[in-house]
C-alpha cells in the first residue's frame, strides 16, 4: 500500500514540475501571457474602463498609461468593494479580504483577495511548493503523515451596505482549502477559528502532541512557540515526540536569524528547510533547490512582476522595469498586478535577484525598513546576515531584535540602538557587538565608510531585554499569532521607546 501511494504522488508531482520547468525555461513567454490575461479579464471592470485597458497592445502601453499605486492609492476602491460594490478592479466577486499590518505601519491594511487568487495563484503554488521539495527529497515520506500550520483567525464584519469577511491570510488560506490540502493537516478547522492566540496555541499543542507530524508551515517565530509548547505538554524533545518530521517550510520573516534555534529545538541531520515567499497580495517565489538559500520566482500562477530600483522610490514619477530589464544584485522595489485587481501595486517589499537564467531572488527587507541617517543605508538582510554571524561566533542564541538610530545629546555624532532578546546570552556581550559591527562592515561598504574613526557613525549599542520582551510587546499591540512580526529595523525610534517602556513598566 504504501508502494502505491509514494507511486501515485511522485506521477501527480513530477507533472507538476513540468510547470515549475516552464518558470526556468520560458519566463518571459509566462509573464507575457499572465499579463495578456490579467488585462482582458479586467477590461470591462471599473479600473479597466478608466484607463482604456481595451487599447493596451503590450506591456509598455500598461506602464506609460496606469500610474504605480501604494494600499493608501488603492484604498478608496478597496472601500468601494467592501460597501458591496462589484467588478470594481476585477470581475470576480470579492468576499474575503486579508487583514495586513505589515512591518512599515501600525495602520491595518485590507487586501481584497478573490477566489481567481486562491485557486490559481496560493493553492497552485502550494503544489508547487510540494513538487519541488519531492523532487529534492526523493527518499521523504512527507505524505504518510500530518502537516501542522500555524494560522490566524477571521471575522464577519459589516457595514450598511454589505458583510464580509476579514482575516490574516493563513486563516482564509485554512478556511478556503482544497480537500487534498486539508487531509494533510491537523489540528481541525475548528481549532484555527479560535481567536484568542494563547488558547489556540494550549489547544493545538494538546492536540498535535501525539500524532505523526511530518511538516511544519509558518513564520519561523510563531512556529517556535507551538514547538515549545508541544514540548512542555508531551514531556519530551520534539523529535522524540514526532520521530518523522522532516520539513519545515517557512516563510514572513528572514530564517537566517531563527537557524540556530531551529537547530537546538530539533537536533536532526536528516531535517530540511524550505522557504516560501507567500504574503497576503499573493505567492511569489519558492525555494526550488534546498542547497541554494535563494528563490524561483513564480512568473506563471497569475501574478505580473515589475521592479523599481531602491534608490528612486522616493522619486515623484518612479521607473519601473519588467522582468527582462532587472540586474543581478540591484535592490528592487517590487511592483505586482494580480487577479484580485491589485494594479501596479508596490507591496513594501524589496528583492534583489541573484540570477536570471533562471530567475531568482532574495528577499532584502522593505521599503520603509531601514535605517539611513547618516548615509549608511543598512537594510534588513546586513542586519540580518551580521547577527546571524555573530551568534554563530559566539555561541548564542538570539530570539528576536528591533534596530533604531540612537542620537546622542552632547554630539552629531549617532549610533544604532540594538533591543535584543536571547535564548542563549554570549558569555561575552562586548565580543558579540565587535564581531556584529564587523559583519556589518564587511557587507555594507557605506555603513563601513560611516563608521571610519567613529566619525559619523560610533560603535552600535546593544541592549539585552528580558526574556518575552518581544511576545509582551506583540500582547500589547493585539498582534499575537498570524503572519505579524516585528520590524527589525527603523529609521525613528517609536518602536524602540515602545519595548523600552514596556520594559520599565511591564504591566502597562
Amino acid at each position: 500500500m504504501v508502494s502505491i501511494v509514494k507511486s501515485a504522488t511522485s506521477v501527480y508531482f513530477k507533472k507538476r514540475m513540468d510547470r515549475i520547468n516552464e518558470c526556468r525555461t520560458a519566463p518571459l513567454e509566462c509573464q507575457k501571457r499572465v499579463f495578456s490575461d490579467l488585462i482582458m479579464r479586467a477590461e470591462n471592470t471599473y479600473w479597466g474602463k478608466k484607463y482604456n485597458y481595451e487599447s493596451f497592445y503590450n506591456e509598455e502601453d500598461f506602464r506609460d498609461s496606469v500610474p504605480l499605486q501604494t494600499y493608501d492609492s488603492l484604498e478608496p476602491y478597496f472601500e468601494d468593494i467592501r460597501n458591496g460594490h462589484q467588478n470594481v478592479l476585477c470581475p470576480d466577486k470579492i468576499t474575503w479580504f486579508a487583514k495586513s499590518s505589515g512591518t512599515t505601519t501600525g495602520k491595518s491594511k485590507f487586501i481584497p483577495v478573490s477566489h481567481k487568487t486562491l485557486m490559481n495563484d496560493h493553492y497552485e503554488a502550494g503544489k508547487a511548493m510540494l513538487a519541488c521539495y519531492f523532487d529534492n527529497v526523493a527518499d521523504s515520506r512527507l505524505i504518510f503523515g500530518k502537516n501542522i500550520s500555524v494560522s490566524g483567525s477571521y471575522k464577519t464584519h459589516e457595514n450598511k451596505f454589505n458583510q464580509y469577511l476579514v482575516g490574516d491570510i493563513s486563516a482564509i488560506l485554512m478556511e478556503n482549502l482544497p480537500r487534498w490540502a486539508e487531509w494533510l493537516k491537523i489540528p481541525p478547522k475548528r481549532v484555527y477559528r479560535i481567536n484568542d492566540w494563547e488558547d489556540k496555541v494550549n489547544v493545538i499543542a494538546r492536540y498535535v502532541v501525539a500524532r505523526n507530524v511530518t511538516s511544519l508551515l509558518g513564520v519561523p517565530s510563531w512556529m517556535l512557540v507551538i514547538l515549545r509548547h508541544v514540548a512542555e505538554v508531551g514531556r519530551k524533545p520534539i523529535p522524540e515526540l514526532w520521530p518523522n518530521l522532516e520539513a519545515f517550510f517557512h516563510g514572513g520573516v528572514a530564517f537566517e536569524p531563527y537557524r540556530r534555534r531551529y537547530a537546538a529545538m530539533i537536533p536532526k541531520s536528516d531535517m530540511h528547510y524550505m522557504e516560501v515567499y507567500n504574503a497576503s497580495e499573493g505567492y511569489f517565489a519558492l525555494q526550488d533547490d534546498l542547497s541554494s538559500d535563494d528563490m524561483l520566482l513564480l512568473v506563471n500562477y497569475g501574478v505580473y512582476y515589475e521592479f523599481v530600483p531602491v534608490d528612486m522610490v522616493n522619486e515623484s514619477t518612479h521607473y519601473a522595469v519588467g522582468l527582462q530589464d532587472v540586474k543581478i544584485g540591484e535592490n528592487y522595489a517590487m511592483v505586482i498586478s494580480t487577479e484580485s485587481g491589485l494594479w501596479r501595486y508596490m507591496i513594501g517589499d524589496t528583492v534583489t535577484f541573484t540570477s536570471t537564467n533562471p530567475y531568482k531572488i532574495k528577499i532584502t527587507g522593505r521599503t520603509k525598513a531601514f535605517i539611513n541617517v547618516v548615509g549608511e543605508e543598512l537594510i534588513s538582510n546586513n542586519a540580518n546576515f551580521a547577527i546571524a554571524e555573530a551568534c554563530e561566533k559566539t555561541m548564542s542564541i538570539v530570539a528576536a531584535y528591533t534596530v533604531a538610530p540612537y542620537f546622542y545629546k552632547e554630539s552629531e555624532c549617532v549610533s544604532h540602538e540594538w533591543l535584543v532578546e536571547f535564548d542563549k546570552q554570549p558569555e561575552d556581550m562586548d565580543k558579540f557587538t565587535k564581531i556584529l559591527d564587523e559583519e556589518l562592515k564587511k557587507v555594507n561598504s557605506d555603513y563601513q565608510a560611516k563608521r571610519y574613526n567613529d566619525m559619523v557613525l560610533k560603535m552600535p549599542i546593544v541592549r539585552v531585554v528580558p526574556q518575552g520582551t518581544f511576545y509582551l510587546w506583540f500582547k500589547s499591540k493585539n498582534k499575537l499569532g498570524g503572519q505579524n512580526k516585528v520590524r527589525n529595523l527603523s529609521n525613528n525610534r517609536t518602536i524602540v521607546e515602545e519595548i523600552n517602556r514596556l520594559i520599565n513598566n511591564p504591566k502597562q
